[in-house]
């Protein structure tokens, strides 16, 4: 089978024949027909010390399940997170990272909606909304950030910002239903909001935090880290909330099937529409890598093997 490797950090990536694994206790052999391409694997890439496996979002029909496994059989099609080497033809998945694919919906899909999802709405719950609210989404044109803009939407937010790197996603994120759109250097970015979203961090954390009404809250999921003055948090009784979905998986699985349920659920209902920015070959990853890197999607990145 081919697989997508690097030996050095900042890559090149080269696809390369390997054997096909073996699934062991627990575990699923997964046939991927997608692959999710994510910024942090983009970042394991060009600022881990030493190359790592690839791994993420996979999509795709099981082949074969190691010892133990009772919720899956071969034939079925499944979608979850691979923390081994994930750009490849074929890819292990633990069945805990796993979920059925519903008959609806095609392996993009999946990618595009689930574990992007799951950080989206994960993100939203903690920032704890209340019907009417207004909210600020930043990275809204981003695999996570299109579908945070839908789901404040969805969950009763009276007014929806989208925050955006470059002035010409603006038309892209008002069609995901966002009131309005702003640019990171805008002059002003306009009436506060109650609660917002970050996907960014960094420099841009200070701004958020001003963008917020007194006593909102705000939301960091993003690995860009960033540092936050306590006096501005006291000055308007804002808080800040960090969210972490890996956690939610290990502390709560039943909470993080419930989640997944409800993006199906809104997926069938045709509330949440995740897009797509390109689907690229497997041996094209490092353009797909380019994307992202280059802050330029519109929306998902996929692979296709």
């Amino acid at each position: 089978m081919r697989r997508v490797r690097y030996e050095s950090p900042g890559g090149p990536l080269f696809t390369e024949e390997a054997p096909l694994p073996v699934p062991g206790p627990g575990e699923l052999l997964v046939r991927a027909e997608a692959i999710g391409v994510t910024l942090p694997v983009v970042r394991k890439v060009t600022e881990a010390a030493e190359p790592v496996p690839l791994g993420g979002e996979i999509a795709g029909q099981v082949t074969a399940v190691g010892e133990g496994v009772t919720r899956f059989g071969t034939g079925d099609r499944v979608t979850g997170l691979c923390f081994g080497h994930g750009y490849a033809d074929f890819a292990v998945l633990h069945e805990t990272m796993a979920s059925p694919i519903p008959g609806n919906a095609s392996a993009v899909d999946a990618v595009a909606l689930v574990r992007s999802g799951l950080v989206a709405l994960g993100a939203l719950e903690a920032a704890r909304p209340e019907p009417g609210e207004a909210a600020l989404v930043t990275a809204a044109a981003s695999g996570v950030g299109q579908l945070a803009v839908q789901l404040a939407r969805t969950r009763g937010a009276g007014r929806v910002v989208g925050a955006v790197s470059d002035p010409g996603k603006a038309g892209f994120v008002r069609g995901l239903g966002a009131d309005h759109v702003i640019s990171y250097g805008d002059a002003s970015w306009g009436t506060p909001v109650d609660y917002v979203l970050d996907a960014v961090g960094g420099e841009l954390l200070t701004r958020t935090l001003h963008a917020l009404v007194p006593g909102g809250r705000l939301v960091a999921y993003s690995s860009g880290g960033g540092a936050i003055q306590a006096y501005d948090l006291l000055v308007g009784a804002k808080s800040v909330i960090g969210f972490q979905v890996a956690r939610i998986a290990r502390g709560k699985p039943e909470l993080y099937e419930q989640w997944r349920e409800e993006l199906w659920r809104l997926f069938a209902a045709g509330e949440l529409r995740p897009a797509v920015h390109g689907e690229f070959a497997l041996e094209d990853a490092a353009k797909a890598h380019a994307e992202i890197e280059g802050r330029s999607n519109l929306g998902k990145v996929v692979l296709i093997p």
